[in-house]
């Protein structure tokens, strides 16, 4: 049985690798629903070049954008609310090590993203952490516990600096037509 799911592993990247070199957001999310079972709301947007864990555990909200070269681990799952903006090169992770455990256990976590929450440039975001609705996360933060609804974070590890108005009403467009 173990080798059965090391080949069925290494034909879900390597098809996943392909998947995200298509030049059409449209096809690629038919793909991603019809062939992994990933939950996309109407009008998001997925870059090309994005790399996915277990896609069939990740939802992604309406009109979302997730730009180019970002890394989304759905293995102990990954819900991304509506009209999140997810910019590059960002890094959620649901699964890793506890460094402190002396059998390097595996330390995981759900995470959830709110609404309307913005994920800057090169942002971390590690196993079990919440992000409340319209929070941003400031570009190169670790985040490594909660965010507060509507709070802007910044840093290693990433730590409140200020609050966003709470009245936000915009809709993300999604991308472009191809990318």
């Amino acid at each position: 049985m173990k080798i059965k799911s090391v080949v069925q592993g290494i034909v879900l990247s390597l098809a996943n690798h392909v998947v995200n070199r298509i030049p059409s957001n449209s096809i690629r999310c038919i793909i991603y629903r019809l062939f992994y079972r990933m939950k996309i709301g109407k009008g998001a947007h997925l870059a090309m070049g994005i790399k996915v864990f277990s896609p069939w555990r990740i939802q992604i909200g309406e009109k979302s954008v997730i730009n180019s070269d970002c890394l989304l681990d759905g293995r102990s799952g990954l819900i991304i609310g509506s009209n999140v903006d997810i910019s590059w090169e960002v890094i959620i992770l649901t699964l890793g090590h506890d460094h402190n455990d002396p059998g390097y256990s595996h330390k995981m976590g759900p995470v959830n993203i709110g609404d309307r929450v913005c994920l800057t440039t090169r942002t971390m975001i590690l196993p079990g952490v919440t992000i409340g609705e319209g929070a941003v996360v400031a570009a190169g933060a670790v985040v490594t516990r909660d965010v507060e609804p509507f709070s802007v974070v910044a840093g290693v590890p990433a730590r409140p600096i200020k609050i966003r108005s709470k009245i936000q009403t915009y809709s993300l467009k999604g991308g472009r037509l191809f990318h």
